[in-house]
């Protein structure tokens, strides 16, 4: 009797102690679904402000977490996309487990009108405003072409008609913009690079291949870096052309410091094409215009994260 007790309070014990663990598991692994907007990035972890609520949730990133924007009018198909797009200012949906405060990702989604407000920011199109007077100018000046030439009257004025949908764009954007910046969160630099590069080309010299190292380097060291790539152009040619030159320089920056610096590319945000906005010097010279051929590469520390170190 004493040996059949003994068992039965063994077993009693051994139910009580996988019951806790069942029940601690769970209460670490709930599914959880959250809608929100990336306030900051830090590595692997996305700082996400959820609506409504305006609860802080960092929202973990895996090498199994999918990423994808939904297609046709359910959404059932998914375009995938880079962990590269997850940039600050980009509203997403996000399916995982975790708590109310941290959320290991599953799945995230977001749809392509967001991604685009997203790039808007980052890649830093403030500069809007200036070209809203360049374009308004350019109308006034083709409107003196017109008198000047007569064969260039219905040129101009499509121009000026697709100058002025531009301006209302622009200011469409600056709108947009401004609201998306109110809601993001500082960075502190801790590292940049410039890369240059001849005319109409996206190689990268090998001075500035060791400059990328060096800053590569630099980032390495910091805890929760992301690095910013920003490509530029200067302004000879078309701007279709100077906007593709100037992606293709920061692809380029991009590519090196995956393959030969070994940045991973969930630390890297998506590359911006700024043209021939915010250019470094004035573009009437062939020195100006070499200034302004080059890609932008900073090192950046969500600036709360930087205060905890």
């Amino acid at each position: 009797m004493k040996k059949h007790s003994s068992r039965v309070v063994a077993c009693t014990a051994v139910l009580c102690i996988l019951c806790v663990g069942s029940a601690y598991g769970a209460s670490n692994s709930n599914k959880v679904k959250i809608t929100g907007l990336i306030t900051g990035r830090d590595g692997e972890n996305l700082m996400v402000k959820t609506t409504p609520g305006q609860t802080n949730v960092v929202v973990v990133l895996t090498d199994t977490t999918t990423v994808a924007i939904p297609k046709g009018l359910l959404g059932r198909r998914k375009t995938e996309q880079a962990v590269t797009a997850l940039i600050p200012g980009l509203r997403i949906q996000v399916q995982g487990t975790g708590n109310d405060t941290r959320v290991v990702a599953k799945s995230i989604m977001f749809s392509k009108d967001d991604l685009r407000l997203a790039e808007t920011i980052q890649a830093g199109l403030t500069p809007t405003q200036q070209e809203v007077a360049t374009n308004q100018q350019n109308i006034q000046g083709n409107k003196q072409d017109i008198a000047a030439n007569k064969v260039q009257t219905a040129a101009n004025r499509e121009q000026i008609d697709a100058n002025g949908q531009q301006i209302a764009a622009n200011q469409q954007d600056i709108q947009a913009t401004t609201q998306r910046f109110s809601e993001l969160s500082e960075y502190d630099t801790k590292g940049k690079a410039l890369v240059y590069f001849a005319s109409g080309s996206y190689s990268i010299s090998a001075s500035d291949q060791t400059a990328l190292t060096q800053l590569a380097q630099i980032a390495a060291g910091q805890k929760g870096y992301i690095i910013q790539v920003k490509g530029y152009a200067d302004s000879s040619g078309n701007a279709a052309m100077n906007q593709q030159l100037s992606m293709d320089r920061a692809q380029a920056v991009v590519a090196y410091l995956l393959q030969n610096c070994n940045i991973p590319l969930r630390h890297i945000v998506a590359p911006g094409a700024m043209g021939i906005a915010d250019p470094a010097a004035p573009n009437e010279s062939a020195d100006g215009r070499k200034e302004n051929r080059r890609v932008e590469v900073t090192v950046l520390v969500n600036r709360g994260v930087a205060g905890g170190m």
